[in-house]
């Protein structure tokens, strides 16, 4: 739950007051984040449960909601100042790549965690995660390569990010 507010906050950081952001948060996870989780996790009797809603490491609570979150904001506050004729690409790319490879060695124990226990299902978790981020890393590599005519690094990263947001919510019953 805690990380979920760093992300939303990505999408929109440099728009908006820090009053109007925790104002925003506590709104948010009072009305949306709190509803959601019990509705998913919530046991027998919860709305998705009892539909047969599996999430595994959080890929629905966590990342689902708070990627409509930060794009409902987005639509909010409007375009970023410049966008779209200033280029926006990342202040240190040594950094993007380096953030890229923590989160993706640091989302084995995330979503193989979330199995709480040493056995098959962390197992595979593990595996599925790693197949699953290299796939998406090299499909963004080549979908990049095919409309701009080169990969870029800032690519690769990306789509390992996308694969790693892909993969959580099923990691544990994929494979």
């Amino acid at each position: 739950a805690i990380i979920t507010p760093a992300l939303i906050v990505g999408a929109f950081a440099e728009r908006m007051k820090f009053s109007a952001l925790l104002v925003f948060m506590a709104v948010w996870f009072t009305v949306v984040y709190a509803p959601v989780a019990h509705m998913v996790w919530g046991g027998d009797g919860a709305l998705m449960w009892d539909w047969g809603v599996l999430d595994f490491a959080g890929g629905t609570v966590v990342h689902i909601n708070a990627g409509i979150a930060g794009f409902v904001a987005c639509l909010v506050l409007g375009k970023r100042k410049g966008y779209p004729h200033t280029a926006m690409p990342p202040h240190n790319l040594n950094f993007t790549i380096m953030g890229a490879g923590m989160l993706w060695v640091g989302w084995f124990g995330f979503n193989a965690g979330s199995a709480v226990a040493a056995n098959e299902s962390a197992g595979m978790a593990m595996l599925v995660t790693q197949i699953a981020t290299a796939m998406a890393a090299l499909t963004w590599m080549f979908a990049e390569w095919l409309s701009h005519g080169k990969p870029s690094v800032l690519g690769i990263a990306s789509g390992a990010v996308a694969g790693l947001v892909a993969i959580t919510p099923a990691s544990g019953t994929a494979g």
